[in-house]
């Protein structure tokens, strides 16, 4: 048998475990791409449970914060023109971002305990995750607060959304949150455009990636695999009308693209091979060298605390091995038990989406389903198998 047949054999039953076997997964697409294009790509299951239709390779996905590298990618371009700097303060560009107040506490009627921030929030915090802010689904701060205060869902694609609180001082660590959202705003306050239609002409044209979006296009549409839910028991549930408005109020650079996976995939390639793409460069590859370097210092990142069980699980990726985080993803500063090297980066969807880019081996890939809760016990141990599979079919 070639190397890619053995490959395709091996990946193939790793997915047809995940959804054959009892509480399996609805349905799954996964690829993995070296420097010149893709050397798997397969999908298992079903675009919705109960129903007929297939999953099939070119099934379109709510990306979630797979999305926040691209748009990364979109506020780097400007670093490189000269047009932003990472040290500049956010409010520069967006006013607003000003507005927001460190959350000290609640009184005992239950009403937030606010105070001005002692520091700027700058276009590095927001990039590294260190300016302050959370997720409601991740703190139960955050969570109170936007209650207090009638916060809109940041499902919701609005602004009003993410002009929640600090949860501390801007800079003083990193929490996962927001950020990715403002630097979106960044982006357009420069551009004079919505971030969608810089992400097209900058991105997406010179990687050829077409089917990819923060609105649905017809075709999109009809190739959509439904969001499901896993309950505490098990039982899946389809939410067929779980989307994020069309077309959305604000573009979210934090999780609002839509995708197949083989759109995602031209841009991991893009990566791998220094900024170069097939149609023109996106970044100079010292701009790519520098966005896979810990930005974090001594500071490192974790895990998360869900402070909703129906969209996400407590969790970390890999316990033990030490993590940090570069623009904008997760480094894995230690080498992982799937056979990732030290060095590396992978992020990840709440909807159980996950990817690993491996620039030392020239090697990434993506594993996509649409389940809650985040870290899903059969999608991301799926994910774990997939890329275990690869790396010990790589090295025969």
């Amino acid at each position: 048998m070639t190397r890619q047949a053995i490959i395709s054999d091996i990946l193939d039953k790793v997915l047809d475990y995940a959804v054959g076997s009892a509480g399996g997964v609805p349905g799954v697409v996964a690829m993995v791409t070296d420097r010149e294009g893709n050397i798997y790509e397969a999908a298992a299951g079903v675009r919705e449970l109960g129903k007929e239709t297939p999953m099939t390779t070119d099934t379109v996905f709510s990306l979630f914060s797979t999305t926040k590298a691209i748009t990364g990618t979109a506020l780097m371009q400007l670093v490189e023109e000269g047009k932003v700097r990472l040290d500049d303060p956010v409010k520069k560009y967006v006013p607003e971002i000003a507005e927001i107040k460190v959350l000290e506490g609640f009184d005992a009627d239950g009403q937030p305990k606010l105070r001005e921030p002692k520091t700027d929030i700058t276009i590095n915090m927001l990039m590294l995750h260190t300016a302050g802010f959370g997720y409601e689904f991740f703190s139960h701060e955050d969570r109170r607060y936007r209650n207090a205060k009638e916060i809109p869902s940041l499902l919701t694609s609005t602004f009003a959304s993410i002009n929640s609180v600090l949860l501390f001082e801007p800079g003083e660590r990193w929490n996962y949150g927001v950020n990715i959202d403002w630097v979106g705003k960044v982006v357009e306050a420069v551009r004079g455009k919505r971030l969608g239609e810089v992400m097209a002409e900058r991105i997406f044209s010179p990687l050829g990636m077409t089917d990819i979006g923060f609105t649905l296009t017809p075709s999109m549409m009809e190739r959509r695999a439904t969001l499901h839910s896993r309950a505490q028991d098990g039982q899946i549930t389809p939410l067929p009308d779980r989307i994020l408005p069309q077309p959305p109020e604000m573009d979210m650079g934090g999780h609002g693209l839509y995708a197949s996976i083989g759109q995602y995939m031209k841009f991991i390639q893009m990566i791998l091979n220094d900024g170069a793409g097939p149609y023109g460069r996106v970044l100079k590859p010292e701009t790519v060298a520098q966005m896979c370097q810990n930005g974090l210092g001594a500071l490192k990142s974790g895990g998360w605390i869900s402070s909703d069980p129906s969209l996400a699980n407590n969790g970390e990726f890999y316990p033990g091995v030490q993590k940090s985080w570069a623009y904008t993803f997760q480094v894995n500063e230690d080498p992982v038990p799937t056979g990732r090297p030290a060095g590396q980066l992978m992020w990840a969807g709440l909807a159980n989406l996950f990817y690993w880019i491996d620039r030392k081996n020239g090697i990434g890939g993506f594993w996509a389903s649409q389940l809650f809760p985040y870290q899903d016990v059969a999608s991301y141990l799926g994910f774990i198998e997939f890329e275990s599979s690869v790396y010990s079919t790589l090295k025969r």
